[in-house]
């Protein structure tokens, strides 16, 4: 079956693993962690992938044993020194840290905010630093590894990544910038992203990854992990940027606790193949959670999202909108689900998903659900698909505008809905001018 996938080990096999463990000086504690995690990958190989999510996803051509983990590269702080990206180069920053292929070759922090007891860099460098306040948060309460083979294949491997912890009470204004990167053909990254606000805290993260050449091919296996306390606010941003050789599999969660707030939005723009099992949890009574997605997929793209809306306690809010436009013989999945426990009642769930095809051989699924076990909600889902107007297209060029510019004028007013809910205007403008690009304006 087609969900099943490949179950070879080679490239990630036992000798392969052992290797890896040696040639990285880290604490005994996160070893043992990763042997756990590792040992459970072993098991999972020989287990099917859930048909649930994975059914609509062909991976008998994926082939783990094409991809190796990055080395250590003479110059490469300085190939990502260089790098173009979407956002990096275009705001000031309160801090930011660079990865390519799985290593950390930059990070800064403001001195102020350092003072303050924040924690902003390098996963590596600041879990083994810092164990008693990080270690409570890493894979144990958002991002599950014995989930399926991909989350225990990522805790197993995991290199580099970025971590923002946020002490209580600790407000930061400014946003912080997070790039990864892939450079090396071939290379295989497992970067972790993890971010954790302390009661009344606040923080903007703003994420993105990218490709350092426009064809090299690459594998990322990650991971995120977003806990917000009490009373805290957290708008967490992560727009993905591969080029189209590059398969971007990823396990991301955030938990959501009482009073507090959760602005998340994913931006899809690259990558042959990209599959996000996104899931949030309102853990407090109060919690609300945003869920905002922009996509655009061209040629032969295959991106895909899993969806997850949890709601465990009372008086809880959550709210998706993806927006997604298809062209050339690109397809898009989206499996969205609200639950609802037993004991989270007065619960506010909504989810909505929207696609614009501008090809005949584009192609969109959408399929929302609700499991719902509390009597007194309101949760309500929606989804549509619909092709570009002729007629909208004939009018605007009657009136002297080519037709790339109306059909930009067309999708930027699909996705509008979404611009108007990011309180960020780097991330409004950095989508508008990728929409841009995608359509092939001035061409």
């Amino acid at each position: 079956m087609a969900v099943t996938g490949s179950t070879s080990t080679t490239g990630f096999d036992q000798s392969t693993f052992d290797a890896f463990l040696a040639a990285r000086n880290e604490p005994e504690w996160i070893q043992d962690q990763r042997r756990e995690a590792f040992a459970h990958y072993q098991r999972q190989l020989a287990e099917p992938l859930d048909p649930e999510e994975y059914k609509r996803l062909d991976l008998r051509t994926f082939r783990p044993e094409q991809y190796h983990l990055g080395g250590q590269q003479a110059g490469v702080s300085g190939q990502a020194a260089g790098l173009s990206t979407l956002m990096r180069d275009r705001a000031e920053f309160a801090g930011s840290v660079v990865h390519q292929d799985g290593h950390c070759v930059q990070s800064s922090l403001a001195e102020t905010l350092t003072a303050k007891g924040v924690l902003f860099g390098d996963l590596s460098t600041l879990l083994a630093r810092h164990r008693e306040q990080l270690e409570p948060y890493f894979l144990t309460r958002a991002v599950d590894p014995q989930t399926d083979r991909f989350s225990a294949w990522h805790a197993a491997f995991w290199t580099g990544g970025t971590v923002l912890f946020v002490p209580r009470g600790v407000e930061i204004d400014i946003p912080l910038y997070s790039l990864i990167s892939l450079a090396e053909d071939g290379v295989a990254d497992f970067s972790h992203t993890l971010v954790i606000l302390e009661d009344g805290a606040s923080a903007t993260l703003l994420e993105e990854t990218s490709s350092t050449d426009p064809k090299t091919a690459g594998l990322h296996v990650g991971a995120v992990e977003l806990i917000v306390g009490q009373e805290a606010r957290l708008r967490y941003v992560q727009l993905q940027n591969w080029n189209g050789s590059v398969k971007h599999i990823a396990h991301q969660s955030g938990r959501v606790a009482r009073d507090a707030m959760l602005q998340w939005t994913v931006g899809a723009l690259g990558a042959r193949m990209a599959h996000i099992h996104q899931d949030v949890h309102l853990d407090g009574r109060g919690a609300d959670a945003q869920v905002n997605g922009v996509t655009f997929a061209t040629d032969r793209q295959l991106l895909s999202y899993y969806t997850q809306q949890t709601h465990h306690q009372p008086d809880t809010r959550s709210d998706l909108l993806y927006k997604e436009v298809c062209r050339d013989k690109s397809r898009v999945i989206w499996r969205g689900m609200i639950k609802v426990d037993p004991d989270a009642q007065k619960t506010d769930g909504y989810q909505r998903n929207d696609a614009l095809m501008l090809s005949a051989d584009a192609r969109a699924d959408a399929i929302p659900g609700l499991e719902i076990e509390a009597d007194d909600v309101r949760c309500t889902h929606g989804a549509t698909a619909g092709r570009v107007d002729d007629e909208q297209l004939f009018y605007a060029m009657c009136r002297g505008i080519s037709e790339y510019e109306a059909m930009h004028m067309i999708v930027e007013g699909f996705f509008s809905a979404v611009y108007d809910r990011i309180p960020v205007e780097l991330v409004r403008e950095t989508l508008s001018q990728v929409v841009e690009r995608k359509l092939g304006i001035g061409e």
